[in-house]
């Protein structure tokens, strides 16, 4: 299996883990709780920001300073839009499900300079990006223009027999205003859940070069590289994108051989 590729290995419970020193890079973490009802999941490190996504379920949200109350209302990450919290900055937090939850938990650096906030689903900006066979729908959780020490936050969905993250395109050189230095996650999810999906992850220079076969609920790892996504005829892929860096802002370079598809 690709070392890029982190498929869970338990049913409930905290069952998967990325941080900066299991991934071997510096600002992203993210892990994945699946809750029965009545089970907890609790978190929260001095010196980092988080973003809760709800990924499907319903539970009660609570910091360390704040009752957030009663959050989430998909069951499912293709029915509609999330229910996320931003936690500031060493602040811990706990989220006790009514319901069977699926809960990402996405870190980056901060220092509590943002106070923590409900990003409720009526509030998110959505867009359709590309057309025919590369027609993806994106939902913007935490971009750029919101509030944020370090973390941009994205789910996208790319219908079936569509590419997605395509043209392929980087975002691995701290060389601003053309490139932003952006260390990546990529947490798949099919439907129906059966199917599968591909991602490759590659450099110019080929030292990184990995195709890998996504399954339902697997984290695919970008530490540098373009990182295309295909997903199969019959079956729609949703992924969340998690991104930090040194500069929290999102600018890349696409492959200059596949650049004539962006004018086709």
């Amino acid at each position: 299996m690709s070392n890029l590729r982190i498929h869970p290995q338990n049913s409930e419970g905290h069952i998967v883990r990325v941080s900066p020193e299991s991934a071997g890079w510096t600002y992203v973490g993210f892990d994945l709780w699946k809750l029965k009802p009545g089970m907890r999941a609790v978190g929260g490190e001095a010196g980092r920001e988080t973003c809760l996504v709800f990924i499907s379920g319903r539970g009660h949200v609570s910091s360390a300073r704040e009752d957030f109350g009663v959050l989430g209302a998909r069951m499912s990450p293709f029915e509609g839009k999330p229910w996320s919290v931003y936690i500031s900055g060493g602040d811990s937090w706990s989220v006790m499900a009514e319901t069977d939850v699926t809960l990402a938990v996405c870190t980056a650096p901060g220092q509590g300079r943002i106070p923590s906030r409900v990003i409720g689903p009526d509030g998110l900006h959505q867009e359709t990006r590309g057309k025919g066979t590369n027609t993806r729908h994106v939902t913007n959780i935490i971009p750029e223009w919101d509030p944020a020490e370090s973390l941009l936050v994205v789910e996208v969905i790319t219908p079936g027999g569509c590419t997605s993250s395509y043209p392929p395109h980087k975002h691995d050189q701290d060389n601003l205003p053309h490139e932003s230095l952006l260390e990546e996650t990529y947490y798949h999810r099919i439907n129906p859940p059966q199917g599968f999906a591909f991602q490759r992850v590659y450099t110019d220079d080929r030292s990184l070069d990995e195709a890998v076969t996504v399954e339902d609920g697997d984290v695919v790892l970008v530490p540098r590289g373009y990182h295309p996504c295909a997903t199969t005829h019959g079956y729609d892929l949703y992924y969340l994108n998690v991104m930090a860096g040194p500069k929290r802002t999102w600018k890349f370079h696409n492959a200059p051989e596949h650049a004539w598809l962006l004018k086709a």
